[in-house]
């Protein structure tokens, strides 16, 4: 019997390019791509000039749209996701924007942010890459070129160490020092003190991870592969070698955009790429042992079919991008010197009362891993302020740009965290309020089993090595295995029991068994 197939699409709206991918997903969760499409668009050039996004290119954009969801319909396609980035993303009119693409189009488009990029694009690279766990092992510095901003991870020992974004892309960084390209002769070393003054904090990181392997991606990424290989063996291997790299730096450095795009049978807008994405690649090449950039040539797109793959058959990939951020989000602690032997014995506690009551609270995986990232970092607040630390906590992880997490889950997480203590969440409270009612409960809930989970750990000294739940239909009984005196600990249980219960809506008890 054949098998069933769907065919679906991925939409990417970018600063430099709207492009769209169609392809079938097997049952066993294979993907075949049928078509790719891509044409060019300004929205990034607006964006990054001038704030916002003008009338003709919002109209251009959703011309190309529309051809976009006539093939779709003629391919048959009933599941498709539609995103963009720093181009929308940073646009003073980008809810309207969004808006007469779905009225014009019927596209609904998602505005991810840089973590969120980051986490797709991880994905598409996670299912081309061969030897993925050695180079892993090995340490691979991930360096990926957008129009508007460069996101850069960093793997060692098998493990994410960290990852970050800064806003210089390889369309930004043009528009951004135009004002400076029409008064000197010497514009790419202007480009290059400005992306020096950006990455110089993290360079030194960087060198001392002793990174072997160097994966590239995105912004002219592309052309400067094929300039750079004569060799059809290295093209087809998807290797830029240092060297070459170097040489064509050597040669375009000294040449106008017009040159560029005469030597290299490239149009203007393909030229304008090369020589700032030449430079950010060979800086960030220059502070690694990596000896060539491996070029998978897999973007945005790509990693969207791929999350589609992970939802719909729940792939062993998945796990491995959840072990990801959580080692990411142990990074950010360390950052902010928390207590690990805590945060971890929080983390196993708070894990162990919503497994067992995950009939009770009714929250799915996804909610499970806001609480794991919450209970990790419910603390890091003390680096500031040990008086109202969870307050600080909250801004904390507010500013963080956790991979894999919206904004709006990101405002979720925080908010889990700030309630981790004796305040509890109230209706005047702005960080609370201005949620909708669904993720206020999913707050309310996920906040109170923090509460419990860190209250069996007040002392910081793990005394209780488990807990175990029973319920009947009006009360939950903890019963907790001890190996010392827990009087603190099960006051502040009860005391934080009491927001607990108002919540769940049912009597907490506890009892230990022990010491």
């Amino acid at each position: 019997m054949k098998n069933k197939v769907r065919t679906v699409s991925a939409i990417d709206v970018g600063s430099f390019n709207i492009r769209m991918v169609v392809a079938e997903i097997s049952e066993k969760g294979e993907i075949r791509i049928l078509e790719e499409l891509r044409q060019h668009t300004n929205i990034g050039k607006d964006t990054f000039a001038d704030g916002k996004v003008s009338v003709d290119t919002i109209h251009e954009a959703c011309n190309i749209l529309k051809k976009f969801a006539r093939v779709m319909k003629e391919y048959g396609v009933k599941h498709y996701r539609a995103v963009t980035t720093s181009g929308i993303r940073e646009a003073n009119n980008k809810v309207y924007i969004i808006e007469q693409i779905r009225m014009r189009t019927g596209l609904n488009i998602d505005i991810i942010n840089s973590s969120e990029e980051r986490f797709l694009t991880f994905k598409a690279i996670r299912s081309t890459l061969q030897d993925v766990k050695k180079v892993r092992e090995e340490g691979v510095l991930i360096v990926n070129i957008g129009s508007g901003g460069v996101e850069f991870s960093a793997f060692k020992g098998g493990n994410l160490r960290f990852t970050s974004y800064i806003k210089v892309g390889s369309l930004r960084l043009r528009e951004v020092l135009s004002d400076l390209e029409r008064v000197t002769l010497d514009f790419p070393m202007i480009m290059e003190g400005f992306i020096v003054s950006k990455t110089y904090l993290i360079e030194s990181v960087i060198r001392d991870m002793d990174i072997k392997n160097f994966i590239g991606l995105g912004g002219g990424l592309g052309y400067i592969l094929n300039i750079c290989n004569s060799d059809k063996t290295k093209l087809e291997q998807k290797i830029i070698d240092k060297e070459a790299l170097d040489k064509l730096y050597s040669d375009i450095v000294k040449k106008s955009i017009d040159q560029i795009a005469h030597n290299y049978k490239l149009d203007y807008l393909e030229a304008q790429t090369v020589l700032p994405a030449s430079i950010i690649f060979r800086r960030f090449l220059n502070i690694t042992h990596a000896d060539h950039i491996y070029a998978p040539m897999v973007s945005l797109r790509h990693g969207v079919l791929s999350e589609m793959v992970d939802e719909w058959f729940d792939t062993p990939r998945k796990k491995d991008f959840f072990n990801d951020i959580i080692n990411s989000v142990k990074f950010i602690g360390k950052k902010y010197d928390y207590d690990e032997v805590h945060a971890n014995h929080v983390l196993f506690l708070a894990m162990r009362i919503f497994d067992q009551l995950s009939k009770i609270h009714k929250l799915g995986a996804r909610e499970r891993l806001y609480l794991q990232v919450a209970s990790l970092l419910h603390d890091v607040g003390k680096f500031i302020n040990l008086d109202e630390h969870n307050v600080y906590t909250y801004h904390i992880i507010k500013a963080q740009n956790i991979m894999g997490f919206s904004n709006r889950e990101l405002d979720i997480i925080a908010n889990i965290a700030r309630y981790h203590d004796e305040e509890d969440p109230e209706s005047f409270h702005e960080n609370y309020n201005s949620l909708d009612y669904a993720d206020q409960i999913k707050i309310s809930k996920l906040s109170a089993i923090l509460k419990l989970a860190d209250a069996l750990d007040i002392t910081h000294m793990q005394k209780i090595k488990d807990v175990e739940i029973s319920y009947n239909k009006n009360e939950i009984f903890f019963t907790i295995s001890v190996n010392d005196d827990i009087l603190l600990e099960k006051w502040v249980f009860m005391k934080n029991a009491v927001f607990f219960e108002e919540v769940i809506g049912m009597k907490v008890l506890i009892k230990h068994k022990g010491w």
